[in-house]
């Protein structure tokens, strides 16, 4: 846990529990100075205090390890690095500072920089026809996801109630939801030849199509989508209502994402499955084989077993196309992920490429020596016709090195030596030895020498602030 942020995020759950200082150090039986030089990280906490803590403030201990804050401190140095800005150089004193004590200024800081590149995007003409927006509804959605760390407790509510419904093995799923389709809500379901599409649902003939094409996990997932869909709807339109979308195009996004959670939930209940993890050490395929999903589906479902009192293990989630263009993204565990621009190439997300439909294990390191056990795969799915290249993507996941007896992928690996130091992008990167650099650091001049040639494609000066 790092010290010089934990008081930081004392200090933010307390006030968004409105509680004083006074009411809380009275709580924690410990004085009102006291609490105010831990909130201001001039003195150390005991484990002690820490689980009273918790406790008092309803969190989970990790709720504390100032996640948050390193996250939202990783795009603001991303902003702050940006050329075009034209902005001095932020110590990174200040930049943990604003994340850490002032994390609604730190918000609207991205929220501006947000607004700006849209703004400059569109005066470059790469704006949609239907004009500018603040915010594109694919952020937005992704925003919605993260901010309620992928978990919707009303939804696990409604699909674990259903699934009391069917009471059926995970092997049975499929069928069990096929019944319910036809027989409460008299829908057919048929597989066969289906034009420009993987799913088609026809209200007035009460029909569901499913494409050929697809395997028979994806078959059982459309399904589950088809019945939330008409079974859970009111309750994804609630957890839609806490926080309403700024236009008509994110509330659709953000509705088809709700409506794949609950079915991820119906075929993947919260607590056999979370035991099956930990059994099963997290070993995604073998997750996927027991509960007839597929391996993208089986990793979606770790990322959002955050509830309290029985969260499992954290984990950070990734989806990405030959071209490097990133899909999904969920930024758990910690792991700051750059917001914009490309990603490290000496990642093993990048790797994958080169030995499809293997697992690859790597132990990543980033420049701040924070540590994740990561482990990506690459997935192909069916091409429409022949001649035509089937879509491939690399599945990518990890969680923080301290979990790594908690996973199989960790078996045989000495997490000391096998460390591949990585960077959040070639621009914020400090390595200054990496063979594999794109581009130099956006806040190093170079050190430009025709006398010398170096491994690293760019050399430069490193600036420290002041």
């Amino acid at each position: 846990m790092a010290r010089r942020l934990i008081g930081h995020t004392i200090r933010r759950l307390r006030q968004e529990q409105r509680l004083t200082q006074q009411a809380l150090a009275v709580r924690l039986g410990i004085s009102p100075s006291y609490l105010n030089l831990i909130e201001h990280d001039q003195r150390g906490i005991s484990a002690s205090l820490l689980i009273r803590l918790a406790e008092t403030l309803r969190v989970d201990l990790a709720a504390l390890s100032g996640t948050v804050e390193r996250q939202v401190e990783a795009q603001l140095r991303e902003v702050f690095a940006d050329p075009l800005l034209n902005a001095e150089a932020v110590p990174e004193a200040e930049v943990a500072a604003l994340a850490a004590g002032s994390p609604a200024a730190a918000r609207a800081v991205l929220a501006l920089y947000r607004a700006w590149r849209v703004a400059r995007e569109d005066a470059g003409g790469i704006a949609l026809p239907s004009g500018r927006r603040l915010l594109l509804p694919t952020e937005e959605t992704r925003d919605f996801f993260n901010d309620r760390a992928n978990h919707f407790p009303a939804l696990e509510q409604a699909a674990e109630a259903l699934g009391a419904e069917l009471a059926v093995s995970p092997a049975e799923m499929n069928h069990a939801v096929a019944e319910r389709l036809r027989r409460r809500h008299g829908i057919t379901v048929t597989v066969g030849p289906l034009e420009a599409a993987l799913r088609r649902y026809d209200a007035a003939a009460r029909s569901l199509q499913l494409s050929e094409m697809l395997p028979r996990e994806s078959r059982g997932f459309h399904m589950a989508f088809q019945l939330a869909m008409l079974e859970v709807r009111e309750a994804v339109e609630a957890t839609m209502a806490d926080s309403p979308a700024s236009s008509a195009e994110a509330a659709a996004l953000i509705r088809i994402g709700l409506l794949n959670y609950t079915a991820a939930a119906l075929l993947m209940p919260y607590a056999p499955f979370a035991a099956a993890a930990t059994v099963l050490r997290h070993d995604v395929e073998a997750l996927a084989a027991r509960f007839g999903v597929s391996f993208e589906q089986a990793c979606h479902r770790l990322c959002s077993l955050q509830r309290p009192g029985a969260r499992g293990v954290p984990f950070f989630f990734l989806r990405v196309d030959p071209a490097g263009n990133v899909s999904k993204r969920f930024a758990g565990a910690g792991f700051p992920f750059a917001r914009y621009g490309g990603s490290c190439p000496r990642w093993v997300v990048h790797g994958a490429f080169a030995s499809p439909g293997m697992l690859r294990v790597q132990v990543a390191e980033l420049t701040d020596g924070a540590r994740f056990l990561c482990f990506a795969r690459t997935i192909t799915a069916a091409a429409a016709q022949w001649g035509e290249p089937p879509p491939v993507h690399v599945i990518a996941m990890g969680a923080p090195a301290a979990h790594a007896q908690d996973l199989v992928y960790a078996d045989g690996l000495d997490l000391e030596r096998a460390a591949v130091g990585i960077g959040l992008s070639c621009r914020l990167c400090e390595r200054p030895d990496c063979r594999s650099r794109a581009f130099p650091p956006l806040e190093h001049r170079l050190a430009l020498d025709p006398h010398t040639a170096s491994a690293s494609p760019f050399r430069f000066e490193v600036r420290r602030a002041p």
